[in-house]
């Protein structure tokens, strides 16, 4: 079995509130240049910018609008114009539309998305009651074009610069792009079900570190694949695999994760060895150690050791690319 992180790179692309690129999209001519996704992350991926008010034929600079709740309770907030009231609503609705169907063809594994703003904030975008409000009526809607984006792709890893801020939604983000890509590769080609139970068994730990769970539910469709149909397999396996990986992963699973994979290790272990790797992994569990810790070293033994199990393993053995992001502080 050819080690995880020997595997070739998945080919990430990654779409972006072209703001956070340090394009001069903003309605006041300036930009919101993000250093992480710009100087780190960008080293790695092929970005896709999209600036929904510009596309849709708003000037820059231009005046700014904002969510305006609409006048019946089950109806969507409006996208008005500050100072002139224009309604941008059914523009930028049939525009959000279409270029998500554009976007279906680019290949995305993820997608960066500016925060509260009326077009490409995720949640918490502020809505008002009416366009002359001083103070949102609630601040928890949905940019018209981040709604678009999140129906037409639902398991696509979906994202906001200030939520990145935070190292374990960065870590969880960072590796369900890796995973969404390797996913898809999988899906690119006439896949085979020997390929999905090669997959789903290579990415066995990772999985568990998030939901045994969702492991399981995953494990018994796979079971199953000989009596469902093709693209239901694919489709019910793609949603679960990736709503698993969107559960945080605590010490305690990482912890309970590497003594398992310890356990494929201790016949081969000397004492020594094996109580070095069990005090780190305790560390791990209590907080006082990051996880590259234990896992490295483990990955270490594991080399040494030749297991092949262990390598294959994408929990493990990670791409150092990936491993360096998701570690970032």
């Amino acid at each position: 079995m050819t080690p995880a992180r020997d595997a070739p790179l998945p080919r990430i692309r990654l779409g972006v509130s072209a703001c956070l690129l340090g394009a001069k999209v903003r309605f006041d001519g300036q930009h919101k240049r993000d250093s992480f996704l710009v100087d780190e992350l960008g080293e790695l991926v092929e970005w896709v910018s999209v600036c929904p008010e510009v596309e849709v034929g708003m000037g820059v600079p231009r005046e700014s609008v904002r969510l305006v709740a609409g006048a019946r309770a089950d109806a969507g907030p409006r996208m008005l114009g500050l100072k002139s009231g224009t309604d941008w609503t059914a523009r930028m609705e049939r525009f959000a539309e279409a270029r998500v169907r554009a976007l279906a063809g680019e290949g995305l594994s993820g997608f960066v998305l500016k925060s509260k703003s009326p077009s490409c904030g995720m949640a918490r975008v502020k809505v008002y009651a009416d366009v002359e409000a001083r103070v949102p009526a609630h601040a928890r809607g949905a940019g018209l074009f981040a709604a678009a984006l999140a129906r037409a792709f639902p398991t696509l890893p979906i994202e906001e610069e200030g939520r990145l801020e935070d190292p374990g939604l960065r870590e969880n983000f960072v590796e369900r792009i890796f995973a969404y890509a390797r996913l898809r590769a999988l899906w690119s080609g006439r896949w085979t079900l020997r390929a999905l139970i090669d997959f789903h068994t290579a990415h066995k730990m990772a999985l568990l570190a998030h939901s045994t769970d969702g492991y399981r539910a995953l494990g018994r469709l796979v079971a199953q694949a000989k009596s469902l149909p093709r693209g239901d397999l694919r489709d019910r396996y793609e949603a679960g695999f990736m709503a698993t990986l969107a559960k945080p992963a605590t010490p305690g699973r990482h912890a309970n994760v590497l003594t398992h994979l310890l356990g494929h290790l201790k016949a081969d272990l000397d004492a020594g060895d094996k109580q070095e790797l069990l005090a780190l992994i305790d560390e791990q569990r209590r907080g006082h150690l990051p996880l590259v810790v234990p896992m490295t070293l483990l990955a270490h033994h594991a080399r040494r050791l030749g297991s092949e199990y262990l390598l294959g393993q994408t929990y493990l053995t990670p791409r150092v690319e990936e491993l360096r992001l998701r570690n970032r502080p």
